[in-house]
């Protein structure tokens, strides 16, 4: 689906990582994964960009932390329909 380069750190026992890959999978998004615990040579890909956890998601060169929704939306440029109502925003006159 997305033309961007998508990179995931994950490590093992890691349940945000798998909440991060089935989400790009389930949005069908390419990427590449990369287990830190794994692979050495990834974790210290990772700890030289200055991360010590996991999942850490790099979309063409942005950083996203942790599970979030609506920020892996937004920088894939997938739509995000929002749960809220804003109530400042609605007009009961």
């Amino acid at each position: 689906m997305s033309n961007s380069n998508v990179v995931v750190y994950t490590s093992r026992n890691c349940t945000q990582c798998e909440h991060v890959i089935a989400k790009l999978s389930e949005w069908g998004v390419d990427f590449e994964e990369r287990n830190v615990s794994e692979n050495r040579e990834y974790f210290k890909e990772l700890q030289s960009k200055r991360i010590y956890g996991t999942p850490a998601t790099f979309i063409d060169g942005e950083k996203i932390l942790g599970f979030q929704v609506r920020k892996l939306k937004r920088t894939l440029g997938i739509p995000y329909e929002e749960r809220f109502i804003d109530k400042d925003a609605m007009n009961f006159s």
